[in-house]
């Protein structure tokens, strides 16, 4: 008897994880703590790219019989996702709208969330076997800067390891003088040689005297 308990207990805690993993998400509320403490990583298909990030219809895991009965009475809206780490640049959101088409597939590591968003790795597939990391494919064009990884516990192993990860995605742009590091070190050439000419020294010894 006590085996048999056990049995369906073990079923029920199942069904239940089942449920959980089968539920479309429409809000960032909607997905339980454990998810975002364990930074799950979620699928969705991408709707639109506006400046407050990415909107996506979350792809829940399909099970016989489960999904079925939940599509009559899961709900629909859309998760507002945002690249963790990275505060993009005005060329930024272009460049994301360029490379991203409506309805492509999206994977997203959760980080964290507030009431509207969620904080995430977002990955693409650029192939069978190559997906790529958005929040560090912006950084090495250029295209943005690497920020705080909301979300994470500023002295967790995982948030020293992404913000890493992150510089050194920047530190290649930087490097190459791409997107807004090449406009830095244009306008820095332009300061040197207003500061060399003669003329403007002349002026500041004019106006100091």
């Amino acid at each position: 008897q006590s085996l048999s308990s056990g049995l369906a207990v073990a079923a029920v805690l199942v069904l239940a994880r089942s449920v959980r993993m089968t539920t479309k998400f429409t809000s960032a509320l909607d997905i339980p703590v454990a998810f975002v403490e364990k930074n799950v990583k979620l699928r969705g298909k991408l709707h639109r790219i506006t400046e407050k990030g990415l909107e996506v219809e979350h792809i829940p895991i399909s099970v016989p019989f489960i999904t079925s009965l939940q599509s009559k009475w899961q709900g629909r809206g859309l998760l507002l996702l945002r690249l963790a780490g990275v505060q993009l640049a005005p060329g930024g959101l272009a460049w994301l709208q360029r490379q991203l088409r409506p309805a492509q597939i999206v994977w997203f590591q959760l980080l964290g969330r507030d009431d509207q968003a969620l904080q995430c790795l977002v990955l693409v597939n650029k192939g069978p076997f190559l997906s790529v990391c958005l929040n560090e494919e912006i950084l090495s064009q250029g295209l943005g800067r690497a920020a705080r990884v909301e979300g994470l516990h500023h002295e967790s192993r995982l948030y020293w390891r992404l913000h890493k990860r992150l510089l050194r995605a920047e530190l290649k742009a930087l490097k190459k003088k791409k997107g807004i590091w090449e406009e830095e070190s244009y306008s820095e050439r332009i300061r040197d040689r207003i500061s060399s000419n003669k003329f403007v020294q002349a002026l500041k010894q004019f106006v100091s005297w």
